[in-house]
Protein backbone atom coordinates (compact mmCIF):
# COMPACT_ATOMS: atom_id res chain seq x y z
CA UNK A 1 0.00 0.00 0.00
CA UNK A 2 2.80 2.42 0.91
CA UNK A 3 4.63 1.72 -2.35
CA UNK A 4 1.46 2.30 -4.34
CA UNK A 5 0.77 5.59 -2.59
CA UNK A 6 4.32 6.83 -3.11
CA UNK A 7 4.20 5.82 -6.75
CA UNK A 8 0.88 7.51 -7.38
CA UNK A 9 2.02 10.69 -5.63
CA UNK A 10 5.16 10.85 -7.77
CA UNK A 11 3.22 10.19 -10.97
CA UNK A 12 0.53 12.71 -10.11
CA UNK A 13 3.11 15.42 -9.38
CA UNK A 14 5.09 14.77 -12.56
CA UNK A 15 2.06 14.86 -14.85
CA UNK A 16 0.44 17.82 -13.12
CA UNK A 17 3.65 19.74 -13.73
CA UNK A 18 3.70 18.54 -17.34
CA UNK A 19 0.17 19.87 -17.89
CA UNK A 20 1.10 23.22 -16.37
CA UNK A 21 4.14 23.47 -18.65
CA UNK A 22 1.96 22.86 -21.69
CA UNK A 23 -0.55 25.47 -20.59
CA UNK A 24 2.37 27.90 -20.23
CA UNK A 25 3.32 27.26 -23.86
CA UNK A 26 6.13 24.75 -23.33
CA UNK A 27 6.65 21.08 -24.07
CA UNK A 28 5.29 18.63 -21.49
CA UNK A 29 8.68 17.07 -20.88
CA UNK A 30 11.22 19.12 -18.97
CA UNK A 31 14.10 17.48 -20.82
CA UNK A 32 16.42 19.70 -22.81
CA UNK A 33 16.89 16.94 -25.40
CA UNK A 34 14.96 17.82 -28.54
CA UNK A 35 14.98 14.31 -30.03
CA UNK A 36 13.96 12.02 -27.20
CA UNK A 37 14.60 8.35 -28.09
CA UNK A 38 11.38 7.29 -26.38
CA UNK A 39 8.80 9.89 -27.35
CA UNK A 40 9.95 11.50 -30.62
CA UNK A 41 8.33 11.00 -34.04
CA UNK A 42 5.41 8.85 -32.88
CA UNK A 43 2.66 10.53 -34.93
CA UNK A 44 2.37 11.54 -38.55
CA UNK A 45 1.95 15.14 -39.61
CA UNK A 46 -1.47 14.21 -40.89
CA UNK A 47 -2.49 13.13 -37.39
CA UNK A 48 -0.98 16.00 -35.41
CA UNK A 49 -2.18 18.57 -37.93
CA UNK A 50 -5.78 17.76 -36.95
CA UNK A 51 -5.22 18.41 -33.25
CA UNK A 52 -4.67 21.40 -30.97
CA UNK A 53 -1.01 22.22 -30.43
CA UNK A 54 -1.50 21.70 -26.69
CA UNK A 55 -2.60 18.09 -27.21
CA UNK A 56 0.53 17.36 -29.24
CA UNK A 57 2.88 19.10 -26.81
CA UNK A 58 1.31 17.22 -23.88
CA UNK A 59 2.12 13.82 -25.36
CA UNK A 60 4.52 11.84 -23.18
CA UNK A 61 3.97 8.47 -24.83
CA UNK A 62 6.29 5.80 -26.19
CA UNK A 63 4.18 4.80 -29.18
CA UNK A 64 1.03 5.50 -31.13
CA UNK A 65 -1.62 3.04 -29.91
CA UNK A 66 -4.17 4.24 -32.45
CA UNK A 67 -1.82 3.08 -35.22
CA UNK A 68 -1.29 -0.44 -33.90
CA UNK A 69 -4.92 -1.50 -34.14
CA UNK A 70 -7.78 -0.95 -36.55
CA UNK A 71 -10.52 1.13 -34.97
CA UNK A 72 -13.91 0.66 -36.58
CA UNK A 73 -16.86 2.95 -37.10
CA UNK A 74 -19.22 2.83 -34.12
CA UNK A 75 -16.80 1.28 -31.62
CA UNK A 76 -16.23 2.45 -28.05
CA UNK A 77 -12.60 3.05 -27.04
CA UNK A 78 -11.06 3.61 -23.61
CA UNK A 79 -7.62 5.20 -23.19
CA UNK A 80 -5.97 4.40 -19.85
CA UNK A 81 -3.99 7.40 -18.62
CA UNK A 82 -5.17 9.77 -21.34
CA UNK A 83 -3.10 12.82 -20.37
CA UNK A 84 -3.73 15.77 -22.67
CA UNK A 85 -6.04 13.68 -24.83
CA UNK A 86 -4.07 13.13 -28.04
CA UNK A 87 -4.94 9.42 -28.39
CA UNK A 88 -8.55 9.93 -27.30
CA UNK A 89 -9.11 12.61 -29.93
CA UNK A 90 -7.45 10.53 -32.65
CA UNK A 91 -9.57 7.53 -31.63
CA UNK A 92 -12.76 9.60 -31.65
CA UNK A 93 -12.07 10.60 -35.24
CA UNK A 94 -11.56 6.99 -36.29
CA UNK A 95 -14.69 5.54 -34.65
CA UNK A 96 -16.80 8.38 -36.06
CA UNK A 97 -19.95 10.03 -34.73
CA UNK A 98 -21.60 6.68 -33.96
CA UNK A 99 -18.63 5.62 -31.85
CA UNK A 100 -17.30 6.97 -28.57
CA UNK A 101 -13.89 7.55 -26.93
CA UNK A 102 -13.23 7.76 -23.19
CA UNK A 103 -10.08 9.06 -21.58
CA UNK A 104 -9.28 8.08 -17.99
CA UNK A 105 -6.77 10.02 -15.91
CA UNK A 106 -6.20 10.67 -12.20
CA UNK A 107 -4.52 14.07 -12.55
CA UNK A 108 -6.78 17.13 -12.35
CA UNK A 109 -4.43 19.35 -14.35
CA UNK A 110 -4.22 16.86 -17.20
CA UNK A 111 -7.99 16.40 -17.19
CA UNK A 112 -8.45 20.17 -17.43
CA UNK A 113 -6.02 20.32 -20.35
CA UNK A 114 -7.70 17.39 -22.09
CA UNK A 115 -11.15 18.95 -21.68
CA UNK A 116 -9.84 22.18 -23.18
CA UNK A 117 -8.41 20.27 -26.16
CA UNK A 118 -11.72 18.46 -26.62
CA UNK A 119 -13.54 21.78 -26.75
CA UNK A 120 -11.06 23.24 -29.24
CA UNK A 121 -11.75 20.48 -31.76
CA UNK A 122 -15.48 20.37 -30.95
CA UNK A 123 -15.48 16.62 -30.31
CA UNK A 124 -18.96 15.41 -29.33
CA UNK A 125 -18.14 11.71 -28.96
CA UNK A 126 -15.52 12.13 -26.22
CA UNK A 127 -15.59 12.10 -22.42
CA UNK A 128 -12.71 12.44 -19.99
CA UNK A 129 -13.19 10.62 -16.69
CA UNK A 130 -11.29 11.03 -13.43
CA UNK A 131 -10.06 7.84 -11.85
CA UNK A 132 -7.29 5.33 -11.37
CA UNK A 133 -6.45 2.76 -14.02
CA UNK A 134 -6.58 0.12 -11.27
CA UNK A 135 -10.27 0.97 -10.69
CA UNK A 136 -11.86 1.90 -14.01
CA UNK A 137 -15.13 3.80 -13.46
CA UNK A 138 -17.03 2.03 -16.24
CA UNK A 139 -19.35 -1.02 -16.18
CA UNK A 140 -18.43 -4.55 -17.20
CA UNK A 141 -18.33 -5.10 -20.94
CA UNK A 142 -18.77 -1.45 -21.87
CA UNK A 143 -15.95 -0.91 -24.41
CA UNK A 144 -14.66 -2.56 -27.57
CA UNK A 145 -11.03 -1.47 -27.38
CA UNK A 146 -8.67 -0.55 -24.53
CA UNK A 147 -5.63 1.51 -25.50
CA UNK A 148 -2.87 3.13 -23.46
CA UNK A 149 0.34 4.97 -24.18
CA UNK A 150 3.27 4.43 -21.82
CA UNK A 151 1.08 4.43 -18.70
CA UNK A 152 0.61 0.86 -17.43
CA UNK A 153 4.30 0.74 -16.48
CA UNK A 154 3.54 3.55 -14.00
CA UNK A 155 1.24 1.37 -11.92
CA UNK A 156 2.51 -0.51 -8.88
CA UNK A 157 -0.29 -3.07 -9.40
CA UNK A 158 -0.18 -4.05 -13.06
CA UNK A 159 -2.17 -7.24 -12.47
CA UNK A 160 -5.08 -5.15 -11.22
CA UNK A 161 -4.84 -2.82 -14.23
CA UNK A 162 -4.98 -5.71 -16.69
CA UNK A 163 -7.83 -7.39 -14.80
CA UNK A 164 -9.79 -4.14 -14.96
CA UNK A 165 -9.08 -3.76 -18.67
CA UNK A 166 -10.36 -7.30 -19.21
CA UNK A 167 -13.49 -6.57 -17.14
CA UNK A 168 -14.59 -3.50 -19.09
CA UNK A 169 -14.00 -5.09 -22.50
CA UNK A 170 -16.88 -6.72 -24.36
CA UNK A 171 -16.47 -10.34 -25.51
CA UNK A 172 -14.04 -10.28 -28.41
CA UNK A 173 -12.75 -6.87 -27.30
CA UNK A 174 -9.18 -5.86 -28.07
CA UNK A 175 -6.33 -4.63 -25.90
CA UNK A 176 -3.72 -2.56 -27.74
CA UNK A 177 -1.18 -0.52 -25.83
CA UNK A 178 2.22 1.05 -26.26
CA UNK A 179 4.43 0.67 -23.20
CA UNK A 180 8.02 0.56 -22.00
CA UNK A 181 9.39 -2.89 -21.18
CA UNK A 182 12.63 -3.95 -19.53
CA UNK A 183 15.18 -6.14 -21.28
CA UNK A 184 17.56 -7.88 -18.93
CA UNK A 185 18.01 -6.86 -15.30
CA UNK A 186 17.61 -3.21 -14.36
CA UNK A 187 19.54 -1.93 -11.32
CA UNK A 188 17.66 -2.85 -8.15
CA UNK A 189 18.07 0.61 -6.66
CA UNK A 190 16.49 2.10 -9.78
CA UNK A 191 13.25 0.25 -8.97
CA UNK A 192 12.94 2.37 -5.80
CA UNK A 193 13.68 5.68 -7.50
CA UNK A 194 10.30 7.45 -7.60
CA UNK A 195 11.48 10.03 -10.12
CA UNK A 196 12.59 7.28 -12.51
CA UNK A 197 9.34 5.41 -11.87
CA UNK A 198 7.24 8.46 -12.68
CA UNK A 199 9.35 8.90 -15.80
CA UNK A 200 8.12 5.56 -17.24
CA UNK A 201 11.43 3.83 -16.59
CA UNK A 202 11.76 2.14 -13.19
CA UNK A 203 8.34 0.46 -13.34
CA UNK A 204 8.97 -1.33 -16.64
CA UNK A 205 8.55 -5.11 -16.59
CA UNK A 206 9.93 -7.69 -19.00
CA UNK A 207 8.03 -8.76 -22.12
CA UNK A 208 7.65 -12.31 -20.76
CA UNK A 209 6.19 -10.99 -17.51
CA UNK A 210 3.78 -8.80 -19.48
CA UNK A 211 2.59 -11.85 -21.42
CA UNK A 212 2.13 -13.87 -18.23
CA UNK A 213 0.09 -11.12 -16.56
CA UNK A 214 -2.16 -10.77 -19.61
CA UNK A 215 -2.82 -14.51 -19.76
CA UNK A 216 -3.48 -14.54 -16.01
CA UNK A 217 -6.03 -11.75 -16.46
CA UNK A 218 -7.89 -13.91 -19.02
CA UNK A 219 -6.57 -12.47 -22.29
CA UNK A 220 -5.68 -14.57 -25.31
CA UNK A 221 -3.85 -13.93 -28.62
CA UNK A 222 -1.19 -12.07 -26.63
CA UNK A 223 1.76 -10.56 -28.50
CA UNK A 224 4.58 -8.18 -27.59
CA UNK A 225 6.37 -6.41 -30.45
CA UNK A 226 9.50 -4.40 -29.65
CA UNK A 227 9.58 -1.15 -31.62
CA UNK A 228 12.55 0.78 -30.18
CA UNK A 229 15.48 -0.09 -27.94
CA UNK A 230 17.54 2.33 -25.86
CA UNK A 231 20.02 2.23 -23.02
CA UNK A 232 19.29 3.76 -19.64
CA UNK A 233 21.63 6.62 -20.51
CA UNK A 234 19.74 7.30 -23.74
CA UNK A 235 16.52 7.31 -21.71
CA UNK A 236 17.92 10.08 -19.54
CA UNK A 237 18.93 8.07 -16.47
CA UNK A 238 22.17 8.95 -14.69
CA UNK A 239 23.67 5.50 -14.27
CA UNK A 240 26.53 6.66 -12.01
CA UNK A 241 24.78 5.53 -8.77
CA UNK A 242 24.45 2.02 -10.21
CA UNK A 243 28.01 1.61 -11.46
CA UNK A 244 29.02 -1.02 -8.93
CA UNK A 245 28.15 -4.50 -10.16
CA UNK A 246 26.04 -3.25 -13.08
CA UNK A 247 26.69 -2.13 -16.64
CA UNK A 248 24.55 -0.86 -19.51
CA UNK A 249 24.83 -4.35 -21.06
CA UNK A 250 23.15 -5.90 -18.02
CA UNK A 251 19.79 -4.33 -18.69
CA UNK A 252 18.12 -1.81 -20.98
CA UNK A 253 14.69 -0.55 -21.97
CA UNK A 254 12.48 -0.81 -25.03
CA UNK A 255 9.23 0.55 -26.36
CA UNK A 256 6.76 -2.15 -27.34
CA UNK A 257 3.35 -2.65 -28.92
CA UNK A 258 1.35 -5.05 -26.76
CA UNK A 259 -1.79 -6.65 -28.13
CA UNK A 260 -4.32 -9.13 -26.74
CA UNK A 261 -7.97 -10.12 -27.10
CA UNK A 262 -10.81 -11.09 -24.80
CA UNK A 263 -12.33 -14.42 -25.82
CA UNK A 264 -15.62 -13.83 -27.69
CA UNK A 265 -17.27 -16.60 -25.64
CA UNK A 266 -16.76 -14.79 -22.30
CA UNK A 267 -20.14 -13.66 -20.99
CA UNK A 268 -20.69 -10.22 -19.48
CA UNK A 269 -23.63 -8.25 -18.17
CA UNK A 270 -25.37 -6.07 -20.76
CA UNK A 271 -24.01 -2.52 -20.81
CA UNK A 272 -25.85 0.81 -20.96
CA UNK A 273 -25.34 2.95 -24.08
CA UNK A 274 -22.45 5.49 -24.12
CA UNK A 275 -24.76 8.41 -23.29
CA UNK A 276 -25.71 6.75 -20.02
CA UNK A 277 -22.08 6.09 -19.13
CA UNK A 278 -20.96 9.67 -19.62
CA UNK A 279 -23.13 11.19 -16.92
CA UNK A 280 -21.74 14.56 -15.98
CA UNK A 281 -18.30 13.85 -17.38
CA UNK A 282 -18.81 15.88 -20.54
Amino acid sequence: METRQKTEAAVRERYANAALRVEAGNRACCSTVETDPISSDLYTQGETGMLPEEAVRASLGCGNPTALIELREGETVLDLGSGGGIDVLLSAGRVGPTGFAYGLDMTDDMLRLAQSNKEKVGAKNVAFLKGRIEDIPLPDGSVDVVISNCVINLSADKSRVLAEAFRVLRPGGRFAVADVVAEGELPKDLRHDMEAWAGCLAGAIGADVYRELLFAAGFREVSVEITRRYSLSEAGIDTTPYAEGWTEETGSLASAFIRARKDPSVDVNPEPPPSALVGGAN
